[in-house]
């Protein structure tokens, strides 16, 4: 029998790629360059650009929350009590109930955004501006990814504004 190669990518990406609720995780394939995303970092006026400097490249861990290690939903909660000083609940799923639902066109820096990326896994991010958002990717670590990287176009779930 002879598969189509997008089908057989969409299935092997289905089994690969999951959010932070999950133990096991792959990240999808949305990072920006290393240069490019210290040029993004540099060239913003946002508040989270000091946080993102000392939290780029800490590996993640499931469960994790320091600078050893941290997942998607500590990470935010983090940088929320460093920026903000304010404290968010510690899970995805309790992150994603706050504040209000708001279009991805009206999202502003600071802004959560939350993505399905299996039927019971949600990851969450911090968005910056101009399609980028921070995030603990599974295997790079802290990093900025687009929003409109296809991944995670496709997995796109909602914004939330916390404040």
């Amino acid at each position: 029998m002879y598969y189509k190669p997008r089908a057989i990518i969409i299935l092997i990406s289905a089994f690969l790629f999951s959010a932070c609720s999950s133990h096991k995780q792959s990240n999808a394939p949305s990072t920006l360059a290393n240069s490019a995303q210290s040029i993004f970092i540099k060239e913003s006026n946002s508040i989270y650009k000091q946080p993102f400097d000392t939290w780029q490249g800490t590996p993640y861990k499931y469960g994790g929350d320091s600078k050893n290690g941290v997942d998607c939903s500590a990470f935010v909660q983090r940088i929320y009590l460093e920026t903000e000083n304010r404290y968010l609940p510690r899970t995805t799923y309790e992150q994603s109930k706050l504040g209000t639902k708001i279009k991805l066109s009206q999202a502003k820096s600071g802004d959560l955004v939350f993505f399905k990326t299996t039927h019971k896994d949600r990851h969450v991010g911090i968005y910056l501006d101009d399609q980028h958002f921070m995030h603990a990717s599974t295997s790079k670590g802290v990093i900025i990814s687009r929003l409109n990287n296809p991944y995670w176009a496709s997995v796109f779930w909602q914004v939330r504004r916390v404040n």
